[in-house]
């Protein structure tokens, strides 16, 4: 583990910024620390050392995985802005906008805080990640900023230090891994852990102190051994021995096993010129030392999606000893080492390769954008478990029939492959090949796997059921697009029949209503006569409503609408045969009228007396205090009813605001039952009750309402 710098200065700092040939570059790194300096002259850390020192060392940690110039300008004036934001004009007078918006962005996601158990803590989470996209260099000031403030996170309360150190693990580490810089990974990791379980951390470095020595002496004999084998056939490398971090020994200590029985305490890199070397290198090492089966990985051929390249085998090597061997080019451990940030590099500025770079950055960073496709989280719980099974989680490699590569998560199914390979694919898909053999297409893929897609031009799309075998947010969202555009095209088939039919009952041509439409769509606010017919045929509005607007027969449509929505009585649908009752067959099931539990929500089931069962939500603060008659209950699979619910809509103005609610009714498939206007000098408050198949489709509705202009809030009412 690196120590602190407390000492560091701007000549060391220079002396690391070899790598950097421009001039004007240079000038422009020192101008940055100057500004810096004089702008945090006379600050102290926590740490009482001059606050200047930690913009040194976040530039000093960048420098060593070859950042670029604008990123260590940024890196050294990123906590400028902190006491006085005015400060950004500056910024971007002195230094540009490339450096402004460096600043920027790392001191927005700096505002955010990662730890907690609200809902607003993980619409953070989301807001981080997603807006990390922007730019990948402001990430690498980030981990390299945490890095730092976890070297000296000894000076904090314990509180804090456990905070941190479990905000750094829950959602640094993982960046840091899946950018691939390893050499920040494994020292957040350790940190991490020193502060959030110090016990377990020092009794790990305890064990390893006690057999330092032992093993010291094992891998010295091992490496003169290869060495040998190599030199004998010409083969010009270098080997190195490899301590195996505290935190990746305390994962396999936490999966249960013993010390003692951890076998790649002892390893062995092996560093060769170039990639038929490294396949010489384990042919030779093989032939000496017997591999233990299914240990060996091969990222050479099959590079991870971080780029990270390099050979692994576990053999056994001097006395029966296990030793994990890695085998890779000096490149390949610049690119395992650094990740993506080893591509920053000064000789390809100004060339295409540079801009090509940053595309494949963005690629890799494709993940972070899948945040923004989960809709199912109303809670934390919710939320976390989608991030870290989908995104932060370990993934699988499998095989298209001519070998590409394509990474999944864990318990993907041939669904999520084929709609990962090609929307094209995923909907005229009939079947799966799994190495040679049919499979159902529920079936969970494993690492290694060969698939094939079997397609017929003629299929009619996707089932509706795929949307519960697919295991990506990807492949469940195509899959809903692509019934969502059936439904439209439906909706404005009937929409256009029922108008046609209409005008043939009142003896009138479809050209006199053409002249008539211009009109007609400007009135209703809709784009074209498709929108129109699409609320037809999903009766959002009907065709009397139409020529009531045209014969001015109406006095709003908001009045229209008002009308017919406050009219409908709320009918709650029998729960009986939706809600499983665990244990239980036969019994009165009620739907709660306080909180409105729609199918898809967490519930739990209260014992009335002499009225079954009442299901709430379980966030519900009606039956928080009640738990002697709480009862499990679920949702049944397969629902094909509605259930209402209400949400509070709080706006900033009453101008066209409810009728913009209500066309996003649509695209939801959600049915306007009553609506409450509540409007004061201050509020403009809209209770409104609709019918919902599902809380993913209420969430999608609550989403939309939210992208309005003048809607404030939007929450779900328990009263």
């Amino acid at each position: 583990m690196r120590k602190d710098k407390p000492n560091l200065t701007f000549e060391e700092l220079q002396e690391k910024l070899n790598y950097i040939s421009d001039v004007e570059e240079l000038e422009l790194i020192k101008k940055a620390y100057d500004f810096a300096y004089t702008k945090h002259f006379g600050e102290k850390r926590l740490t009482g050392e001059d606050y200047i020192i930690h913009p040194l060392n976040v530039a000093y940690i960048l420098t060593e995985i070859y950042s670029d110039s604008s990123t260590i300008c940024a890196s050294l004036l990123h906590d400028v802005v902190k006491k006085d934001e005015s400060l950004y004009k500056e910024i971007k007078e002195n230094f540009g906008d490339e450096i402004l918006s460096l600043v920027e962005g790392i001191n927005k996601i700096n505002k955010l805080n990662l730890v907690g158990n609200t809902e607003a803590v993980i619409s953070n989470h989301r807001k981080i990640l997603v807006g990390l996209c922007e730019d990948v260099r402001v990430i690498f000031i980030k981990l390299a900023d945490r890095l730092h403030n976890m070297r000296t996170l000894w000076v904090l309360p314990e509180v804090k230090q456990k905070e941190k150190a479990k905000e750094t693990l829950d959602i640094l580490t993982p960046i840091a891994s899946r950018l691939g810089i390893g050499s920040i990974k494994s020292e957040l990791e350790d940190l991490s852990l020193r502060y959030y379980k110090p016990d377990i951390y020092f009794e790990i470095v305890e064990n390893l102190n006690q057999s330092k020595s032992e093993r010291d002496n094992l891998v010295v004999e091992m490496k003169t051994k290869v060495s040998e084998i190599l030199n004998k056939n010409n083969i010009k490398h270098e080997i190195k021995g490899r301590a195996k971090s505290i935190y990746s020994i305390y994962k396999k200590l936490d999966k249960g096993k013993k010390f003692s029985d951890i076998y790649d305490l002892l390893a062995l890199r092996v560093f060769v010129s170039t990639k038929q070397e490294c396949y010489q290198v384990l042919g030779l090492i093989h032939s000496k030392y017997k591999p233990i089966p299914k240990r060996f990985k091969d990222y050479v051929a099959m590079p991870k999606t971080n780029m990270y390249q390099s050979l692994h085998t576990t053999v056994f090597g001097i006395d029966g000893h296990l030793f994990e061997v890695q085998i890779r080019t000096y490149e390949m451990d610049r690119v395992a080492e650094l990740g993506i940030a080893s591509h920053w590099s000064y000789k390809e500025k100004g060339s295409n390769v540079k801009a090509n770079i940053q595309n494949k950055v963005e690629q890799k960073l494709q993940f972070f954008r899948t945040i923004m496709d989960l809709k199912n989280e109303t809670n934390d719980e919710e939320s976390i478990k989608n991030i870290s099974e989908e995104v932060l989680k370990e993934s699988i490699y499998v095989f298209t029939p001519k070998g590409d590569v394509i990474e999944l998560p864990i318990g993907s199914t041939p669904i999520d492959f084929a709609y990962r390979v090609h929307s094209g694919v995923g909907d005229k898909m009939v079947g799966a090949i799994v190495n040679n053999s049919i499979v159902p297409l529920d079936y969970e893929l494993k690492d290694n796997d060969i698939i094939k897609i079997n397609t017929n031009k003629n299929s009619n799309g996707p089932s509706r059921e795929w949307i519960n075998m697919a295991k990506t947010s990807g492949a469940k969202n195509k899959i809903r697009n692509f019934f969502n555009k059936i439904d439209k095209e439906e909706y404005i088939k009937k929409g256009e029949e029922l108008l046609k039919e209409e005008l043939r009952k009142r003896k009138m041509s479809i050209n006199d209503f053409f002249e008539q439409s211009d009109k007609l769509l400007l009135d209703l606010k809709y784009v074209d006569l498709n929108e129109l017919y699409t609320s037809i045929g999903n009766n959002k509005i009907t065709v009397t409503q139409i020529f009531n607007i045209i014969n001015n027969e109406n006095k709003t449509k908001e009045e229209l609408i008002l009308n017919k929505a406050t009219n409908n009585t709320v009918i709650v649908p029998n729960a009986k045969n939706d809600i499983i009752v665990k244990g239980i067959d036969d019994i009165k099931v009620n739907i709660a009228s306080c909180c409105k539990p729609v199918p898809n929500d967490r519930i739990v089931g209260y014992i009335t007396k002499g009225n079954g069962i009442t299901v709430h939500r379980s966030i519900c603060p009606n039956i928080s205090e009640l738990e002697e008659r709480i009862i499990d209950v679920n949702w049944n699979s397969e629902i094909s009813k509605k259930y209402p619910t209400t949400i509070l809509i709080h706006a900033s103005e009453n101008k066209n605001i409810l009728l913009d609610i209500v066309s996003k009714t649509t695209s939801s498939d959600i049915t306007v039952q009553s609506i409450n206007t509540i409007a004061s000098s201050e509020n403009n408050l809209y209770e409104i009750t609709v019918l919902v198949s599902n809380k993913e489709r209420l969430i999608k509705f609550i989403n939309e309402i939210n992208s309005i202009n003048n809607i404030d809030d939007v929450e779900r009412l328990i009263k």
